[in-house]
C-alpha cells in the first residue's frame, strides 16, 4: 500500500450558476448564515438585484431564519413575503438588493 492509497480523494469543486433564484430546500437553518450573504454578493457583482429565495412552506423554521438574517444584512434593501401566487406564495420571499 502506498501513501496515496490512504488518502481520500479530493472532492471536485462544483460551481453552481448564480441567478435570480436560490432554492434552500436542501439547507438547514444553521447553514444559511454565510450562504445568503455570499450568494447576494455574487448576485450584485452580476447586476442581479431581485432574487427569489425559496425556503419552502414546512414548519417555518427556515423561513424565520431567512427573514431574521435578511433584516440584518446591509445589502438587502427590502424583502417581500409572501411572494405572489405565481412565485411560490408563502414558500418564497422576494429580496431586493442594494446596487
Amino acid at each position: 500500500m502506498t501513501p496515496a492509497d490512504d488518502e481520500a480523494p479530493i472532492p471536485e469543486v462544483v460551481e453552481h450558476p448564480i441567478g435570480p433564484e436560490l432554492d434552500l430546500h436542501t439547507f438547514r437553518p444553521s447553514e444559511i448564515g454565510s450562504l445568503l450573504p455570499e450568494y447576494f454578493t455574487e448576485c450584485r457583482k452580476r447586476g442581479i438585484l431581485r432574487v427569489r429565495v425559496i425556503h419552502g412552506k414546512g414548519a417555518g423554521a427556515l423561513r424565520i431564519g431567512v427573514h431574521q438574517l435578511l433584516a440584518q444584512l446591509p445589502e438587502v434593501q427590502q424583502f417581500i413575503w409572501p411572494a405572489d401566487e405565481t412565485s411560490g406564495s408563502w414558500g418564497a420571499t422576494w429580496v431586493l438588493l442594494r446596487p
